[in-house]
């Protein structure tokens, strides 16, 4: 993965991160939000993928579904967000849209994704952090604004 920071202001980054063939998608920003030690930021994308698993959330069992995608796809849109586990280190957390060669859509979280042949990602940090907590009620791991965060 190419990654270059093309913005700085006010506490503010803005990182091109661009992943080639054969890069599994979730394994980078990781890395990447370890490297950069970003615990809270927003990341859109576009780009395609060879294979990829996508996760569905099944609210009655309180667990995730995997959903395999064992074909070339286009990601038609990416958005997610780096925030902050209960160790103080970064979570990601990818919803996405990938398009099927007869136009057809699948969606879901992001859980692994092989790149083929690029995947483009903008990643704006935030100078405040979003933390994930786990929540009780659904076990999932939720954002929790800090104790005296501004409207």
């Amino acid at each position: 993965m190419q990654v270059r920071q093309i913005q700085s202001s006010g506490g503010q980054r803005t990182f091109a991160a661009i992943m080639d063939t054969g890069d599994e998608a979730m394994e980078q920003v990781c890395r990447f939000a370890q490297r950069e030690r970003i615990t809270g930021a927003q990341i859109t994308g576009i780009g395609a993928f060879e294979r990829a698993v996508l996760r569905y959330f099944d609210w009655d069992k309180k667990e995730y579904r995997d959903i395999p995608v064992d074909e070339q796809v286009e990601v038609a849109s990416l958005i997610g967000d780096i925030g902050e586990d209960e160790q103080g280190e970064p979570a990601v957390h990818i919803h996405l849209v990938v398009g099927r060669r007869d136009g057809r859509a699948l969606a879901g979280h992001l859980k692994t994704g092989h790149v083929r042949p690029t995947l483009e990602l903008i990643v704006t940090e935030s100078p405040a952090h979003l933390c994930r907590r786990k929540d009780a009620e659904t076990g999932l791991n939720l954002i929790k604004l800090r104790e005296g965060a501004t409207r």
